[in-house]
């Protein structure tokens, strides 16, 4: 299964997702360098993040990407 790079921006005052396809690859080693490039590429300051994910097809990484996930709950001892 291949690693898909998406570039996700995020407008402010919503919760919506905006999904962009960047690239594929077969290997993660490649993929890593990758997006850790385009995110030294990009400006600090916009609400965009580029994401790694592992998937069986393009749109398995977007539902993968787009659903909903509970933020963890923090133990007495992380506070």
């Amino acid at each position: 299964m291949p690693y898909y790079i998406y570039r996700i921006t995020t407008h402010a005052g919503s919760s919506a997702k905006q999904l962009e396809f960047a690239s594929e690859y077969e290997n993660f080693k490649t993929a890593k360098q990758a997006v850790r490039g385009m995110r030294e590429a990009h400006q600090v300051d916009d609400k965009v993040i580029y994401k790694v994910i592992f998937a069986g097809s393009q749109p398995e990484a977007e539902q993968r990407l787009l659903e909903h996930r509970e933020q963890p709950i923090a133990r007495e001892w992380e506070k």
